[in-house]
């Protein structure tokens, strides 16, 4: 439609001005108390929020389509349309109506978009919500992401397709840019909120330019991003993105990272999903290594938790310093302040949020509570701190100290902290809106507006009183009432006193009301002193963000350091409670540990958990791993994982001895699944992720293969496993854990030295098996297939069956060849073996035809003696 029509009213056409600039997103048009929409936004917002569509004025002689969603619970419907995938203008009335000619001036103010949301009721408490942005030259990537709401700005160069989906699966995008001319779009169709953008937000010089004047800086040297020409143009088109939807300063951003992957433990995509680190292979969070660890005290603690899991760090000295704080924190002289230091961090709340949205000047009269409380409880955290440290190194230089850093950083604010202890009250309300906020004595002037507002003043008592004495009128009142305003009331009986400055306002039966000049000022004081108290309430409140803004940086990088201390007094907590040791960092090839335990299957079960050793080193790197289905196989595959990850995190580990030495990847090819969208049945993704693990693992890389070849023929499976498994052991020379139930890889630890034979032990009884759930040496005898079909409610007469197939199988020569009809055929002997199956037992039949209504007590039990007999017989 046209920015301007002349067969609209001067209200619709200043709508269709405003939406000519927005026609790929809702538009919320603020009319009064409402936010309404028209034409298509109408019907779409009706369908999306299930709210009235309703009509107003007519368009072409057609009716225009309206909805509309209250402007106080607007944040709710935001939230939903969020959550949905879709951004909203938000166009605000800026102009005087007063002054007005015409419709009120309005423009949008902001854009709320998925990736951009900051206010709290838009969010979720422990979750990202991540804008990013990826552009491709020659095959290679640079990505970028930013979390408006936090401040945080990172970019990264990505290898190939696989790096990228990698560093994209490490966070929660809740948006995804890329240029028009992006020749991998359909990789980005798994992700919700991916929007094209015009190629020149993605120029260089552009992206330089942009990313100075944000930081105020001449180059980028100083934050050592200068050289990552292709991340740069990505962080770009972000900032560019975020100044268009916020329109405010972004003062909060302060400093933009680069994550090299060389820093960090890398893991695919397939490899996070399938070790279930935050989520669990449904989609959901329960039963996640998350759910286990997520303790913390802060939601800002928890995010970043959840940060370090996807992206642990290959620092010695970082790993190492997380430990010795945990370490600190668990000595039995601390645990009292540890445990303190975590109530206190409670009350700190998510701080970090609470700064973003004030360095975006939208933070509300309860963030500005909830900063006053942190900055309070500040200088206590610092003194638990203290005492920690000096509990430990009473008599050593306290700046070695690992917990010192904390100290450093996590600064107090006694000048901010009275500031808003004075300003601000107790419970403020949600929003300004009314006011109420500005705490009583903290503005001389707006204390006296609010008593003019509220007529709570000695001045109607002393105009009372000297009326009373100059008119000698005793029963004289000065009262007010919504109405009529302020009056001097009378009474019939003494209308002959009232003086000639007194203005008549009103006659009652028996009373009249007058009104004098000195009155009609005070009232006229008192009418407009609560609109004038609210804006001065209003320039107040604004005023606050100019004292604290600042100091934002610094808050900030408190902030930080508050969530790091969260995460650091959490993985003590688990440490202490779930029983787990401190790992070991060594300089050589090696994984070893005593009394594994996977946390997440030890905390869902019911009975004790089955602890098992594993050892990998130079001489032994792979181990094959071979037992029943349900035997243990996949649990202790993942536990290995997780131990080496929680080592990399700076965690201890649940094992009761643990030493770890350099891991550079971690890579998983477990279970199956298919990728029917992209035309790849499950054999073929399985083969893809076997591929990826093939090209890009190292020495110093583990992997888990379970299973691999399943997907095809006996022969063809068989064949590409022991590719695969003697290509991991004899080229690539990596820590393998290779579980499968072709019993003829094992012959492969007799040619190799570095295989290593392991088996999940199972005790079998008759046609029953007990699962041992213990790793011992050698390879397993059987795969127990046919008992664990049993268990899972296969038929008798298909066991059966398959019992006499497995022994002809099994008793066939190696030389003998399969007929055409292939393995699955029934030979004469199966025939035979079906005939008999198919034949009913005799008891069976006599059960059939006995009629037990007509046995009296003494037949029945004669035919049991007699049927038991012929039992006996057949023994």
């Amino acid at each position: 439609m046209s920015k301007t029509s002349t067969k609209h009213t001067p209200m619709m056409a200043q709508y269709l001005n405003i939406k000519a600039d927005h026609p790929e997103i809702l538009l919320f048009y603020r009319m009064g108390d409402f936010y309404e929409l028209f034409f298509d936004d109408a019907k779409k917002a009706a369908n999306l929020l299930n709210i009235s569509l309703t009509a107003r004025g007519k368009s072409g002689g057609e009716p225009i389509p309206m909805a509309g969603v209250p402007y106080h619970a607007a944040e709710n419907y935001l939230a939903k349309l969020v959550k949905m995938g879709e951004s909203v203008a938000i166009c605000e009335q800026v102009g005087d109506p007063a002054t007005s000619k015409g419709p009120v001036e309005r423009k949008v103010v902001r854009i709320v978009t998925p990736g951009t949301v900051t206010d709290e009721a838009l969010q979720e408490e422990k979750k990202e919500a991540v804008l990013a942005s990826v552009y491709e030259h020659k095959g290679l990537f640079g990505f970028a992401y930013l979390d408006l709401a936090s401040g945080r700005f990172v970019i990264t160069d990505c290898a190939d397709k696989d790096d990228l989906l990698a560093s994209m699966h490490r966070i929660n995008i809740a948006e995804l840019l890329y240029p028009d001319d992006f020749a991998h779009a359909d990789i980005l169709d798994q992700f919700t909120g991916s929007r094209r953008r015009p190629i020149w937000e993605f120029d260089t010089q552009t992206a330089l330019s942009k990313l100075n004047q944000q930081f105020n800086t001449i180059n980028l040297d100083g934050f050592g991003i200068d050289k990552h020409l292709l991340a740069i143009k990505c962080a770009g088109c972000l900032l560019q993105y975020v100044q268009e939807t916020q329109r405010t300063q972004l003062l909060h951003i302060t400093k933009i990272a680069y994550e090299s992957p060389n820093e960090t433990l890398q893991m695919d995509a397939a490899t996070q999903r399938n070790l279930e680190l935050t989520r669990n292979l449904s989609g959901g969070t329960e039963n996640t290594l998350l759910s286990i660890l997520d303790t913390t005290s802060t939601a800002m603690g928890s995010r970043l938790l959840q940060r370090i899991l996807h992206a642990p760090s290959r620092s010695e000295t970082e790993i190492k310093h997380r430990q010795d704080s945990i370490e600190c924190l668990l000595d039995f002289n601390n645990q009292s302040d540890a445990n303190t230091l975590r109530d206190i961090l409670k009350n700190i709340g998510d701080l970090e949020r609470v700064l973003s949205r004030v360095g975006l000047r939208n933070a509300r009269p309860r963030d500005f509570s909830r900063l006053s409380n942190a900055l309070y409880l500040l200088p206590e955290v610092q003194s638990l701190l203290s005492s920690i440290v000096n509990n430990t190194l009473p008599e050593t230089n306290t700046s070695e100290h690992p917990l010192s850093t904390y100290i450093k950083h996590i600064n107090t604010y006694p000048e901010l902290s009275n500031l808003l202890l004075d300003a601000i009250v107790d419970n403020p309300p949600v929003v300004l809106r009314d006011g109420g906020v500005i705490r009583p004595g903290y503005s001389p002037e707006l204390d006296s507006l609010r008593d003019l507002a509220t007529g709570a003043t000695d001045y109607l008592h002393q105009l009372e009183t000297r009326e009373r004495e100059r008119t000698g009128i005793a029963t004289l009142k000065v009262n007010y009432n919504k109405v009529h305003g302020f009056y001097i009331e009378v009474s019939r009986a003494n209308s002959q006193l009232v003086p000639a400055d007194y203005i008549r306002r009103q006659t009652l039966k028996n009373n009249e009301r007058f009104i004098i000049p000195e009155l009609k000022e005070h009232e006229d004081k008192v009418l407009t002193s609560q609109s004038r108290a609210l804006a001065l309430e209003k320039r107040l409140y604004e005023a606050l963000f100019d004292q604290i803004i600042p100091h934002l940086s610094a808050l900030l990088d408190s902030a930080h350091h508050l969530a790091k201390l969260d995460v650091i007094c959490t993985l003590a907590e688990r440490a202490e409670n779930l029983n787990w040791v401190r790992p070991e960092l060594t300089t050589y090839a090696n994984i070893e540990y005593a009394d594994g335990r996977h946390p997440v299957v030890e905390d869902v079960m019911s009975s004790p958990f089955i602890a098992n050793p594993l050892l990998a080193n130079n001489e032994i790197k792979m181990l094959m791993v071979t037992g029943p289905n349900m035997g243990g196989k996949s649990t202790y595959m993942r536990q290995t994982a997780l131990i080496v990850l929680l080592t990399y995190i700076g965690s201890y580990v649940p094992a009761s001895f643990c030493r770890v030495g350099p891991i550079d990847r971690i890579f998983t090819r477990i279970g199956a699944s298919d990728d029917l969208a992209s035309g790849r049945s499950t054999f073929m993704v399985e083969m893809t992720e076997t591929a990826n693990i093939l090209n890009n693992a190292s020495a110093n890389s583990l992997v888990l293969m379970d299973e691999i070849g399943r997907g095809t023929s006996t022969y063809d499976g068989m064949s590409l496993a022991w590719a695969c498994a003697t290509h991991l052991a004899n080229s690539t020379h990596c820590f393998t854990l290779f579980a499968t139930h072709y019993f003829e890889l094992t012959a492969l630890a007799e040619q190799y030295s570095q295989i290593s034979n392991v088996h999940l032990s199972a005790i079998e009884h008759n046609d029953d098996i007990k699962f041992m759930h213990q790793v011992q040496q050698g390879a397993a005898n059987k795969s127990y297939g046919l008992q664990v079909a049993k268990l899972a409610g296969v038929p008798p007469k298909v066991l059966k069956l398959a019992s006499a197939k497995l022994t002809e199988l099994e008793s066939a020569t190696n030389n003998k060849t399969t007929s055409n009809t292939g393995d699955n055929a029934l030979t004469p002997h199966n025939e035979q073996i079906q005939m008999e199956i198919d034949t009913p037992h005799w008891l069976e039949e006599k059960l059939r035809h006995v009629d037990l209504d007509a046995l009296s007590p003494r037949e029945a039990q004669a035919l049991l003696y007699e049927w038991r007999a012929q039992v006996r017989k057949h023994e």
